[in-house]
Formats: structure tokens, C-alpha cells, sequence
């Protein structure tokens, strides 16, 4: 059987012209604005020559931090365009390490050697507070993580962690020693990153020297060492991101993140892969955004000068 169906009327020539016009702009838009879809977010973003970038945390905007051990400055990039800008302009001997995003809106600063941990405003670059957290030269406040109450931050040169209240009703600054498990070696880069325990209730933190990872107690300061399978050490780790029961670690000298499972109670840590990628340049820390890790290449085997260039790089999880 025959269909019938309407005729259609012949397209006119201005509408001809008008669809040659709208096909080449959607040519030269490229494939994705053609279809209709946003481009790709970058993989990789430039910083401040000479910036010495070492911690990044991300909040639940696509907005990067990105601390200067060079001042203490601290940059933003938009993660969707790669552009950025200072945020919080730094100062002749103070320097910014690891650095992590509340809920509260302030980046929460661990100021290295100088024994600091800084409060600065994420939307106004604003220096809302400073804590003196050691005084003297064998300390080195390095990296933090946040919980609702405190924030946690480690010292590679001395075996304590230091909670810094946050809100009233907090009290003040708590010293907490390290003890168990816990091997405090002289003259090297012991405690490093720092994140919380799947429960919640407790932190792992990384030892750089010589590579272990420890489950500590927030009540007690009695470390655990957790116990690796699949790997012989953590050498070098320095940043750590925890995505559920998954531990990413970053290995910085020897440029790979290795993904770790740990078990329910965050006692044994099991190899499941390791992270590589050619634009990997002795990355520092990381942090988690969507579907990505953004890792900051630190550079420390390249000269440390106002003229090295510096980059962020983004990997799937």
C-alpha cells in the first residue's frame, strides 16, 4: 500500500544561505559546540612562573587552591577554563604547604618551618587568622585535614599532630604526641599527608621515611601502623586523597600515585594499581574533583628559581 504524505513546501534561498551559515559556524566551532555539548575541561594548567607550588584542595566548586612555598600566596583556577589568578598575595618569609577547603568557606594553611597555620577567606583572599603552632627550628608544619570540630595538621620534623579549633566552643590549640607504632626518624621528612579514616573517627597518616602508613588516634595519639599488601613501602609519599575505602597515594620522587584498598577498620592497605603519566614532574599532593585527581608537580629536581615554569596536571580516577 501507498503512504501519502504532506508535500514539503522547497526551503526558499535566505533559508538555503541561513543553514550554510549556521553548518559553518558550527564547523568552525568544533566538534562538541557542533553537538550541541561543552567543551572538555583541561587536563593540565599553568601556574605563576617561580610559584614553588606544593599542596591543592578543591571544595564542591570547580575551583582549585593551590598554595606558594615561594611567599605563602595562594592561587585559584577555574577548573573548566584552566585560567586562575592570586587569590591571597603572599610575603617575605612565609610559605604555604598542604591547605585544605571547609564547609566554612576558609582555607586552612599549614605554614612549613614557620610553624603557622593560617586562615584565609576562599571567595576574598582575606587573612582571617593565624595560629603560632611551634616555635623553633625542628618543625615543619606540613599538611592538614578537616574535621567538624578541629583541623588536624602534621609536623614532619616532630611526632605530634596539632588540632586547631574550628567555631566557638572549640577551646584552643591541641598538642597531640605521637606514640604506639610510631618511628620518628632525625633529619629526614617523616609525617606528611593526612587523611581521615573511612569511620571518621581517627586519621592515616603518612611517613615519608622511610614509606608507612599509620592509622593514629585522635583521643589517644596511639599510632597503628597498617599493614601493606602488595607493597613493600610508601617511599616518598607525600599527599594523600581517600575516596571512600580507596587510598590514592602520591609517591612524589618517584612520580606515581598508588591506589590502595583499605580494609573496614583501616588496618591493612592492599595494592590495587598504580598511577603514571608522562606529564608527572615530581607531584606533591593531590586532590579529587568529579572523576578526576589534579596533582600539583612540585618539581623539587629541577631548580627552584623565579624563572621555572609550573604545571597542574588532572588524571582519571
Amino acid at each position: 500500500m501507498t503512504r501519502n504524505h504532506p508535500q514539503r513546501p522547497l526551503p526558499s534561498r535566505r533559508a538555503v544561505l541561513g543553514g550554510a551559515a549556521v553548518a559553518a559556524l558550527a564547523a568552525a566551532a568544533g566538534p562538541a559546540e557542533a553537538a550541541g555539548r561543552r567543551p572538555a575541561w583541561p587536563t593540565q594548567f599553568p601556574l605563576p612562573d617561580g610559584w614553588l607550588p606544593e599542596g591543592i584542595t578543591i571544595g564542591r566548586a570547580p575551583y582549585a587552591y593551590l598554595g606558594s612555598r615561594a611567599d605563602g600566596a595562594i592561587h585559584r583556577t577555574d577548573l573548566r577554563t584552566g585560567r586562575g589568578t592570586v587569590l591571597h598575595q603572599g610575603a617575605p618569609g612565609l610559605t604555604a604547604i598542604g591547605l585544605k577547603l571547609g564547609d566554612d568557606g576558609l582555607l586552612y594553611v599549614a605554614g612549613g618551618a614557620g610553624g603557622t597555620a593560617r586562615l584565609v577567606d576562599a571567595r576574598t583572599g582575606a587573612l582571617r587568622g593565624t595560629h603560632h603552632l611551634a616555635t623553633g627550628s625542628g618543625h615543619f608544619v606540613n599538611d592538614v585535614v578537616l574535621f567538624p570540630d578541629r583541623a588536624w595538621f602534621t609536623d614532619s620534623r616532630d611526632a605530634v599532630l596539632y588540632g586547631v579549633p574550628r567555631g566557638r566552643g572549640c577551646g584552643g590549640v591541641r598538642v597531640l604526641p605521637l606514640t604506639g607504632d610510631w618511628e620518628q626518624l632525625p633529619d629526614v621528612i617523616n609525617a606528611n599527608g593526612i587523611v581521615s579514616t573511612p569511620d571518621g573517627c581517627d586519621v592515616i597518616v603518612v611517613s615519608s621515611t622511610p614509606g608507612e602508613l599509620y592509622r593514629v588516634s585522635l583521643e589517644t595519639g596511639r599510632a597503628r601502623r597498617i599493614a601493606l599488601s602488595g607493597a613493600d613501602d610508601v617511599v616518598n609519599g607525600d599527599g594523600l586523597v581517600r575516596v571512600g575505602r580507596t587510598l590514592y597515594v602520591v609517591q612524589n620522587r618517584l612520580n606515581v600515585v598508588t591506589v590502595f584498598d583499605l580494609d573496614a577498620r583501616a588496618t591493612t592497605a592492599t595494592l590495587r594499581r598504580s598511577i603514571t603519566d608522562p606529564r608527572f614532574d615530581v607531584p606533591a599532593t593531590a586532590a579529587r574533583f568529579r572523576d578526576r585527581l589534579y596533582l600539583v608537580n612540585a618539581r623539587f629536581t629541577s631548580p627552584q628559581t623565579p624563572e621555572t615554569t609550573f604545571t597542574a596536571v588532572a588524571v582519571p580516577l
